[in-house]
């Protein structure tokens, strides 16, 4: 028994050692378990913050290249506006010499259309001269443009034209030598102008050859009056018996 004893006494601080081996195994075990897994995070941050930077670096240089393209474009637009004001100072210079090389142009124009109104059919004279010089008073106006004068000259050039191409009815006035009087007129675009008295009682026209008014035989009353009705719109247009430009002789509806 003492045998036992001695060795069971000799074997213990071997056992006590073995279990804190065992002991001092497990904690360092853990220690490296823990540093392992630490080292793990610490790499798997690394790899994440490599990823995060490559991104950044491809979006980057995307952004480079977008920005280089629009650079690009921009240095051609650029260019293409610098060439187009250029043109524009170049157009500028031109206007300039055009717009002195108008005026009188447009005071030819304005000359013309007078003398044009004066050699012309007798119809709406008060209208078309205050026209007329409507436009002179424009020509030395320096507040009017070129462009604003130019304008209106052409304005009244196409109400010249348009009277070639319209009929119409109205009263006014018809001066004969010393004689006035008021009358209804009737003209037929540009080829004819005829006049009637208010009782119907007297027919003319006007005598481009002679450039005087000549008297109607009274049987164009009634179709003098349709026409008129047709000028006011007042009736339906029908066909007109109507004198050429030349009468010879009398002619009954």
């Amino acid at each position: 028994m003492r045998a036992v004893w001695l060795t069971a006494l000799l074997c213990l601080p071997l056992a006590v050692q073995a279990q804190q081996a065992v002991q001092q195994a497990q904690q360092q075990s853990s220690e490296l378990t823990s540093t392992a897994v630490a080292s793990q995070r610490r790499i798997d941050q690394l790899d994440d913050a490599a990823r995060n930077a490559l991104e950044n670096y491809r979006q980057a240089n995307q952004q480079i290249s977008q920005l280089a393209e629009y650079n690009s474009r921009m240095a051609k637009v650029v260019a293409q506006q610098q060439q187009e004001l250029s043109s524009l100072h170049a157009q500028l210079g031109s206007v300039e010499h055009t717009q002195a090389e108008m005026r009188p142009l447009i005071s030819r124009m304005v000359d013309t259309l007078e003398q044009f109104v004066a050699v012309d059919m007798p119809f709406l004279l008060d209208e078309r001269q205050q026209r007329v010089a409507r436009l002179q008073d424009l020509l030395v106006d320096p507040d009017v443009s070129v462009a604003e004068l130019y304008r209106r000259v052409l304005e009244a050039y196409q109400i010249e034209s348009d009277y070639g191409r319209t009929l119409e009815a109205w009263r006014g006035e018809l001066v004969q030598a010393d004689d006035s009087r008021v009358v209804e007129f009737l003209r037929l675009g540009r080829l004819m102008l005829f006049y009637q008295t208010l009782d119907a009682q007297e027919q003319g026209y006007w005598d481009t050859a002679t450039q005087r008014w000549q008297p109607l035989p009274n049987g164009y009353r009634r179709t003098l009056e349709q026409g008129m009705a047709i000028a006011r719109t007042e009736q339906v247009p029908v066909m007109l018996r109507l004198p050429l430009p030349a009468v010879t002789q009398e002619q009954t509806p």
